[in-house]
């Protein structure tokens, strides 16, 4: 039996499972059939490879293309975007400059937000810093990369989308919940990646769990991408071809009382390895309040060790105090005090030179 074969996963998984979106736009039967499947896999797993996902492969190809070409530029070039420059946390990094639990993440990246027009400085609350524009390479030297990357931007919010509506079906929530719980100014971010070859005793990126409600994935040709399994053993991410990587985070953990997961993954490369991840995102002041589910998806996570003493990735605090990286069981209420923990925790420096007070 294949992974796509299975429907319930029972104890630790051992490969992650491949899904085909196709029936996402067929009959009401065949997308509730696929909507329980992946509801399954969202519970049990918190990770999926999804294929028929229906995103063309020249707006794929288009963004790595892009990719490429900026992180072979010069390091100058690179600073012209530099991330510090932006105080809403937006732009280019070099190797080491995100920790995550204190931890350096061996990897450069440009990380792109949806754009929004600027919140005066000193904004309360501080989250509404976030809204701002883009840094964006000079079109002189990488010709054509804002047109890729918002034509990027579109393709995986819609998709983002229907997956979301999968998941409310599975739920068993009115399919369109998540697009009217998403509110006005929706913030998601898209990040380009470049592991080199990484150290030994070090990881591209350390383990944790995304901020955000959901990860679309293009992981590229390298493999590198490892998943946790409830035994603690890492279980490697397979590069299916024209495929995409799924998986949860923490908001939808936190809304759905753990009964969905934010599985902890990290990534090691042997090999230099570019990716592309888009992370779905809310308006800034969505509350994550708990979702209207039946009593049987509290009674599931009640009936599982692993999801009823599930935590979180641990604030900037509680990590200096020694809780364990996702063993808090603290969370804010508010999506933007979730990103603002976030950059709190991985960027302290780029957050004292803008935020001295925060």
């Amino acid at each position: 039996m294949t992974p796509s074969d299975h429907t319930i996963f029972e104890g630790a998984f051992a490969e992650i499972p491949i899904v085909s979106l196709g029936a996402r736009h067929g009959k009401v039967a065949e997308r509730a059939d696929l909507a329980r499947r992946l509801g399954d896999i969202c519970h049990h797993i918190g990770f999926a490879i999804v294929t028929d996902h229906g995103v063309n492969r020249s707006i794929i190809d288009g963004v790595f293309n892009q990719a490429d070409r900026f992180f072979s530029l010069s390091e100058a070039d690179k600073r012209r975007i530099d991330k510090k420059k932006s105080r809403h946390f937006r732009g280019w990094e070099p190797v080491g400059a995100e920790s995550t639990n204190n931890r350096p993440d061996m990897r450069e990246q440009i990380d792109l937000w949806t754009d929004h027009p600027p919140r005066p400085s000193g904004v309360i609350p501080d989250y509404l810093n976030l809204l701002g524009p883009n840094q964006w390479p000079d079109e002189a030297v990488t010709p054509g990369f804002r047109q890729a990357l918002e034509r990027w931007f579109g393709e995986m919010g819609a998709l983002a989308d229907d997956i979301l509506r999968l998941i409310a079906i599975s739920l068993d929530l009115n399919e369109g919940y998540f697009e009217v719980l998403f509110g006005d100014e929706p913030m998601s971010l898209t990040k380009l990646i470049h592991y080199p070859e990484t150290p030994l005793g070090e990881f591209g990126v350390n383990a944790h769990h995304d901020a955000g409600i959901l990860t679309v994935l293009a992981p590229g040709g390298v493999p590198g991408l490892e998943v946790e399994n409830g035994d603690g053993d890492w279980i490697p991410v397979p590069i299916i071809k024209d495929s995409l990587v799924i998986n949860l985070g923490e908001i939808l953990q936190k809304m759905t009382g753990n009964y969905l997961v934010a599985t902890p993954h990290r990534v090691m490369t042997r090999a230099p390895r570019v990716s592309v991840g888009y992370f779905h995102g809310p308006s800034l002041d969505m509350k994550m309040q708990p979702l209207p589910l039946h009593q049987r998806f509290a009674d599931a996570v009640a009936n599982s060790s692993r999801h009823a003493n599930a935590g979180f990735m641990a604030q900037a605090d509680e990590t200096n105090a020694g809780i364990g990286d996702m063993k808090s069981h603290k969370h804010p209420d508010v999506y933007g005090e979730q990103l603002w923990n976030y950059f709190k925790r991985s960027y302290p420096e780029n957050m004292a030179r803008h935020y001295p007070d925060s």
